[in-house]
């Protein structure tokens, strides 16, 4: 791979397989419709060969069988050689409900899935788009993009639509799974027969085809109720004048908004990425731009052959962004769950960024998932007196930050997090932006309530959340005579130190304290006097006062 950075060696991992469950999940209706599963969803899928009733079949376990010329009894033989070569499913064009009971028997005889398929299915469409789920499967794990069936559901998700991708000629490469507002063109475009021609003669009447060809605009197209065809909306994918393919999102209950449209926008650029990574490195090419921006903020490679590689300009200012799924709350989440919401969600961002800044880069690292946005406006002179660093973030940055944040939470049912670091004026000096932004994000989820922060707007409570931090970490300098007031508590039932911590919050405002702690004033008095008899603290010493603050923050 040209330019990618150096990783350390080690043992190439085991080729992760598709399971028959994720097959079906991921092509599902209407191509394909699950009759009998013998030996559960969970059995593996490695390859997709071809069964001709003239030929012997060649199958190996966990291949899924494509009966092609045989149908009803006539596929019987197939089903069974399938089942007795150890296939994970064996795929069958059925007519009626006669058909399915014969070979449903045939297939539980012989141990194999059985998959119907519709009548008016093109065998080579199936075939392709089969191919396409176990080549996902197979791929480096943690892609930030992820495969084109996880960003067309990604896509559904933003838009509220159903979502196709195809390719220049028309054919579907990937959907979103469908529900019951689907149309007969979606439906068609799936199994591979042409949409109905007075529609696609309206398209082509209509210009809509010249526009995806010759440029970034998302198209909107209008219903046509009397050929059963809902509105659409529609955008091309493009590298350069080349245009790799199409999006089509159609309506379901609710219209499509504008907001639908800018997401669009942004998913046509990152699946533009992804199909020419696919074609050209089809195994490492997408873990590529992550490892790069990976090495940027760790500052293992220069900014210049960064900026070179994504077409940014390295001597324009640039920031930081990173989120976070937070799991509190969510016990019982597995780690299955958990690892595909993260991938969801860095797809989520991956749209978003993209729409904002074309050359934007985008990799998970650890639980965190990291947003290089090159090329901001140039940075404005900081106050008089004012850190050269301190530079307010750009309202922008914000506002996408803060759409990215509300979408992963509805879409993944999760809280998500985001903190953005400070503007930097050149590339090379990321680093610096993305170790802010990891600060506040920590302070977040420790002391700082709120779904995006930046230093500027928490800083106080960053540096307090950092100073407890070290305190939390070193023993040593902790004073043990609040370590007494804090077993005295425990083992009384007491709330001395509660009382006290509040006591020192209202600066020694009794009333206001008392109020805090819906108490009357006088109790707030006396737990004050048990807690310094307690401990021996001299409440008149402002170093005592302000360590017996911070130390009791921790509890």
């Amino acid at each position: 791979m040209d330019g990618a950075v150096a990783a350390s060696a080690s043992a190439p991992p085991q080729r992760a397989r598709a399971s028959l469950r994720q097959v079906l999940i991921t092509l599902g209706d209407p191509l394909i419709e699950p009759l009998v599963a013998p030996r559960g969803l969970g059995v593996e899928a490695r390859d997709v060969v071809i069964s001709d009733p003239d030929d012997d079949l060649d199958a190996r376990p966990g291949d899924l069988v494509l009966v092609i010329g045989a149908r009803g009894r006539a596929a019987v033989s197939a089903v069974r050689a399938a089942g007795r070569a150890g296939a994970a499913a064996v795929l069958v064009k059925v007519d009626s409900a006669e058909q399915a009971t014969v070979l449903r028997q045939a297939a539980v005889d012989t141990g194999v899935a059985l998959l119907g398929v519709p009548p008016e299915a093109r065998w080579e469409r199936l075939a392709t788009l089969a191919r396409g789920v176990l080549a996902s499967a197979e791929a480096s794990p943690g892609e930030g993009l992820g495969d084109l069936f996880s960003l067309a559901q990604t896509i559904a998700a933003l838009t509220g639509g159903t979502v196709s991708i195809e390719d220049t000629a028309n054919r579907v490469l990937a959907y979103s799974r469908s529900s019951d507002e689907v149309d007969e063109l979606r439906r068609l475009s799936i199994l591979g027969r042409q949409g109905p021609e007075p529609y696609l003669a309206l398209l082509r009447e209509w210009g809509v085809y010249e526009r995806l060809r010759a440029s970034e605009e998302v198209v909107r197209i209008a219903e046509r109720p009397e050929l059963g065809i809902r509105g659409r909306l529609a955008v091309g994918m493009h590298v350069g004048d080349q245009l790799l393919g199409t999006i089509w999102v159609q309506e379901g209950r609710e219209p499509l908004s504008e907001a639908a449209e800018r997401a669009l926008l942004g998913a046509a650029r990152v699946t533009a990425l992804h199909l020419i990574r696919q074609r050209n490195e089809p195994t490492a090419g997408l873990r590529f731009r992550e490892n790069l921006l990976a090495a940027l903020l760790d500052g293992r490679t220069d900014a210049e052959s960064v900026a070179e590689q994504i077409g940014a300009d390295a001597t324009r200012p640039a920031a930081v962004a990173v989120f976070t799924l937070r799991t509190s709350g969510r016990a019982g989440i597995g780690r299955a769950e958990l690892e595909l919401k993260r991938a969801e969600m860095t797809n989520l961002i991956s749209v978003h960024a993209a729409a904002y800044r074309r050359s934007a880069l985008v990799t998970p690292v650890g639980t965190r998932t990291y947003v290089l946005l090159p090329d901001l406006p140039e940075l404005p002179e900081p106050p008089t007196g004012a850190p050269a660093a301190d530079c307010p973030v750009p309202p922008a940055v914000l506002g996408m930050t803060r759409e990215v944040v509300a979408t992963a939470r509805r879409h993944l049912g999760m809280t998500v997090q985001a903190a953005v670091g400070s503007p930097v004026p050149t590339l090379d000096e990321v680093p610096r932006s993305r170790q802010e932004a990891d600060r506040v994000l920590a302070a977040m989820a420790r002391d700082v309530a709120g779904d995006v922060a930046t230093l500027g707007q928490v800083r106080s409570q960053v540096l307090l959340s950092e100073t407890l931090a070290l305190l939390a970490a070193n023993p040593e300098v902790r004073d043990p005579r609040l370590g007494v007031l804090l077993a005295h508590d425990a083992e009384h039932d007491s709330s001395l130190a509660e009382s006290l911590l509040a006591y020192l919050d209202a600066f020694g405002d009794v009333r206001t304290a008392a109020h805090r702690l819906h108490v009357h004033p006088n109790t707030l008095r006396y737990r004050v006097r048990r807690a310094v008899e307690v401990t021996g603290l001299d409440l008149d010493d402002p170093r005592q006062r302000l360590f017996a603050q911070l130390q009791l923050r921790l509890s």
